[in-house]
């Protein structure tokens, strides 16, 4: 249980217009030297998330990014080589570059492989925290294409038995186009949850859900603050364990990028990450009309949707469909953001002669 301090209740938050959170975030990367066009690929990967209801990798995550630009432990203008060994299949070296950066460049380059060999398969090293992987697949689906792609993290999560901290929660993303029916996008870490909804949570002094995370002994707790100083764990327990490990390996082991305990963590700001990632590109015209993919995606989702329900719950979902929804509902109201991520890009903006935006007036999010 928290004590103290901690147990104060949060104010509420605030509601701000994505655009001016993107214009805001834009200027504060300029100042450290990341040029326009960067700033811009590295603040929408952030605005996306907070759109899209995933705060855990949204603006809460810009100071940390900062304060590496700054140390100088990561390259604010990277020389990035790509070097395609095989046709369909390409190897980028991120020079050290900003995540989203590397990654945009990435899936850029898994599509144009695509489009000329049906397929693409890029690797990649020598990046870092890359957002949420949902940004780069649905790259792909603009471009008409199933984008797939995962990322090795830093070792915060326990492997299945263990007590101590191991593998990456290593997210991984599918995103599949379709024709009348919102394209399915599937987004998620191997862990139970993400860690950074346990900053979150520490951040707004209120406990995690039982069975997210255990503290430093290997005993489960609800105390953010323990479980940011033990470990998050994996789903579905060896499943998802296997499934991290897996992840590891192709985005590590294979690409020449750090792998395992040998990932440094985003708050270390004394060594760089070294992070690798994966990305895939498929054409929908495979192996039939895209056309007739696209109709057969709809009738496939709207038989899913079409599932009887089990008491309690209005209605089956679609993977995506929940943060479509919110994101449609952000464009409109605006982004919630707590006060002390609010804080926090208020004091950023200062330092650097950059003026954070007013929250919308009479217009607070729910609790």
């Amino acid at each position: 249980m928290i004590q103290g301090p901690a147990a104060t209740q949060p104010r509420r938050p605030q509601r701000f217009r994505a655009q001016e959170l993107l214009r805001f975030a834009v200027a504060t990367l300029q100042q450290l030297d990341v040029p326009a066009h960067d700033a811009e690929e590295v603040a929408r990967c952030l605005i996306f998330s907070d759109l899209r209801g995933v705060d855990s990798h949204g603006l809460i995550r810009l100071p940390v990014y900062l304060r590496r630009l700054h140390a100088k432990l990561v390259n604010a203008r990277p020389a990035m080589h790509l070097h395609c060994a095989y046709p369909a299949a390409a190897m980028l070296d991120g020079d050290n570059g900003l995540g989203p950066v590397v990654g945009a460049h990435a899936m850029e380059a898994a599509v144009n492989l695509a489009e000329t060999n049906g397929v693409g398969f890029v690797g990649v090293r020598r990046s870092n925290h890359f957002g949420a992987a949902g940004f780069y697949v649905e790259k792909a689906i603009a471009k008409g294409c199933i984008g797939i792609t995962a990322s090795n993290a830093p070792p915060n999560m326990a492997p299945f038995g263990g007590r101590r901290r191991f593998l990456g929660t290593n997210p991984i993303a599918v995103g599949i186009p379709a024709g009348e029916e919102l394209p399915l996008v599937f987004d998620a870490s191997a862990s139970v949850a993400a860690r950074g909804k346990i900053i979150a949570a520490a951040q707004q002094h209120r406990p995690i859900p039982e069975g997210w995370a255990i503290d430093s002994d290997g005993s489960p707790t609800t105390d953010p603050h323990k479980a940011l100083a033990g470990a998050v764990l994996p789903f579905g327990g060896p499943k998802g364990s296997a499934i991290s490990f897996i992840t590891d390996i192709v985005c590590g082991v294979l690409t020449g990028g750090a792998f395992a305990s040998g990932v440094t963590s985003l708050e270390n700001l004394q060594a760089e990450q070294n992070i690798g990632h994966v990305f895939g590109a498929l054409r929908t015209d495979l192996f039939l009309p895209a056309g007739e993919f696209a109709s057969r995606m709809d009738d496939v989702l709207k038989m899913l949707k079409a599932t009887p329900p089990i008491p309690g719950v209005e209605r089956v979902l679609a993977p995506g469909e929940i943060a479509a929804l919110a994101e449609s509902r952000n464009r409109t109201q605006g982004i919630p953001l707590g006060q002390e991520i609010i804080d926090q890009l208020v004091g950023i903006g200062k330092s650097a002669g950059v003026e954070f935006p007013s929250a919308l007036e009479n217009d607070r999010a729910d609790s």
